[in-house]
């Protein structure tokens, strides 16, 4: 559990928010003290562990605060539902899921813990909420797996909340953060089951501790002026994305095993609250930081192709909580790269394809077949899928048939082989009529495959059981 900050510490903390439309450039005085080697070392370091963190940021800014973007959800401390899955129109968030209506909460514990409850959930239907700090840490569930599906009261509390559990709370869930996102999932059977989904996210609600102990509010936390984000290219390249780390990291209390790595940032100008000045660099200086900012993409594409498209590691090592990821910075950054909010793996597991069987790219010009034996389908408690994304957006690919996906409820409809097996089709063109029910249309262009395992069975998670090979079609 991460330590508590005094509640003096975290007034400091908090009174920078209003000052943050007056940031102008705070130059990084201590660049001037560093070699250029260092600079670029440090940068590199830096983007690295601070990725995640600024695209996180970017997708909450369009859920939580742009209410003119089309991807905005509703205001903070609210449950905002969508009762449908997502489709190609979804933009903002990489790789999403289209199997499980989706409901968000954009948590703001600055003033007060909330109180997140849940209705009773139908025992053969899986659901989930997954806590996720501005680390990206997963430090928290509730649902199926976690907590089951009987209905319940838990408290979200951020850093400088010190309360005991109330009563009618079943736990109190503590981020190391100031801001939460909540991740709802609700299981989709079919499109019939439609109105079925949406009467349990009606179930989902969300209040103020004080008003679930119906005791006056505390005084409300300052207003923030959020800065607006620079787009995902951007991000590869622009030095703002140091300033917008800093704006973040003003809510994020330094952990105390990374004391030492934030005095290092520091050394370049990045700091909680400040500004970061690019303008005032020397050109050497910022030269280094720029160079460093590409080191850390060099870094990632090298790793993606040495060890994410080869299975020596999987999404099962990317997502999770602090502990778990223990400090290995560049498989954090590569998930939210890859698929950011990705599940802890006792919750999912996520087998990609960015490769045949011959470790080829995947491209919409062949022809591929994905052949489960009789008895290999995916092992799970619950439910799997698998999900084709176009590159290099990272999005559901539009096709005339409107499926971007094949799961296990589609089982009934899907043609098994004549020894029990389940042959599905890969490919841009219709395999012909009698194949049609197993195929997954893919662009004309390069894209790659998440298969997803909900609530995965023990032969899945230590590896008796693997994701048969993508097979390329003379």
């Amino acid at each position: 559990m991460p330590s508590l900050w005094s509640i003096s510490r975290r007034r400091l903390l908090l009174g920078t928010a209003i000052l943050s439309a007056a940031l102008v450039g705070v130059t990084p005085a201590a660049a001037a003290e560093v070699s250029t080697e260092e600079a670029r070392a440090i940068a590199k370091e830096a983007y690295v562990w601070g990725f995640p963190l600024v695209d996180s940021y970017r997708i909450q800014h369009s859920y939580f605060v742009d209410t003119s973007s089309p991807e905005y959800k509703g205001a903070w401390n609210e449950v905002h539902n969508t009762a449908r899955v997502y489709t190609p129109d979804d933009k903002a968030i990489q790789t999403p899921n289209s199997d499980t209506p989706y409901s968000f909460v954009g948590a703001d514990l600055r003033a007060e813990p909330l109180v997140l409850t849940v209705s009773e959930v139908d025992k053969g239907r899986y659901y989930s909420l997954q806590f996720i700090d501005m680390y990206t840490f997963n430090f928290a569930y509730v649902g199926s797996r976690a907590t089951g599906n009987d209905a319940g009261s838990f408290l979200l509390a951020g850093p400088g909340w010190n309360g005991e559990k109330p009563a009618g709370v079943k736990e109190v869930i503590r981020s190391e953060t100031e801001f939460v996102f909540v991740l709802y999932r609700t299981q989709l059977f079919g499109p019939d089951d439609i109105d079925n989904v949406k009467k349990i996210q009606a179930g989902y609600r969300v209040e103020t501790l004080s008003s679930f102990l119906g005791r006056p509010s505390p005084p409300a936390a300052p207003a923030v002026d959020f800065l607006k984000p620079i787009g995902a290219d951007e991000q590869k390249t622009s030095l703002g994305f140091f300033n917008q780390l800093n704006f973040i990291l003003q809510f994020c209390p330094a952990h105390p095993s990374e004391t030492e790595l934030r005095a290092r940032f520091a050394k370049i100008g990045i700091e909680p609250g400040k500004g970061f000045d690019a303008a005032g660099l020397s050109p050497e200086v910022r030269n280094a930081i720029e160079k460093g900012m590409a080191d850390a993409w060099v870094e990632f594409e090298n790793y993606k192709k040495s060890d994410i498209d080869t299975g020596k590691v999987s999404s099962a090592d990317g997502f999770g909580t602090r502990a778990f990821l223990d400090g290995r910075y560049l498989d954090r950054m590569a998930s939210a790269v890859l698929g950011i909010y990705g599940n802890s793996k006792d919750e999912a597991i996520y087998p990609a394809y960015f490769t045949d069987a011959d470790g080829q790219p995947t491209a919409g010009g062949n022809r591929y077949t994905l052949r489960f034996g009789a008895d290999q389908l995916p092992p799970v408690n619950s439910f799997w899928s698998l999900t084709l994304y176009e590159l290099p957006a990272s999005l559901l690919s539009a096709n005339k048939l409107n499926r971007y996906l094949i799961n296990s409820p589609m089982l009934p409809q899907l043609k098994k082989d004549a020894d029990g097996g389940l042959t599905l089709y890969v490919q841009h063109e219709s395999p012909g009529a009698e194949n049609e029910a197993n195929w997954l249309p893919t662009p004309s262009g390069p894209f790659f495959m998440i298969m997803r395992l909900y609530w995965p069975k023990t032969e899945a998670l230590d590896g008796k059981w693997k994701a048969p090979p993508l097979e390329r079609a003379q």
